[in-house]
């Protein structure tokens, strides 16, 4: 094996463990989730996957008035001045 690389084995369900360097150098713990990217001739790149914040949407839901800015300010105005 060539120097600064890792193996890993598959097991019989498809399975790995990355190997600790692999998941350090990605930033990985437990429960992340990575992707792989085809890149020709039998390669992958694999990545870290990281959240998409159009992944959030609908997570909140609209409030059942719309607020107008005004209103937003003066809610903040009426908070500090209970501080």
């Amino acid at each position: 094996m060539e120097d600064g690389m890792s193996r890993a084995t598959v097991t019989s369900k498809g399975q790995i463990t990355l190997p600790a360097e692999v998941r350090r150098a990605l930033g990985l713990d437990s429960g992340d989730a990575i992707t792989f990217e085809p890149a020709g001739e039998g390669a992958f790149i694999i990545r870290h996957e990281v959240g998409d914040i159009r992944a959030l949407k609908g997570a909140v839901p609209a409030p059942a008035k719309p607020v107008s800015l005004s209103e937003m300010d003066a809610a903040i105005r009426a908070r500090a001045g209970r501080r």
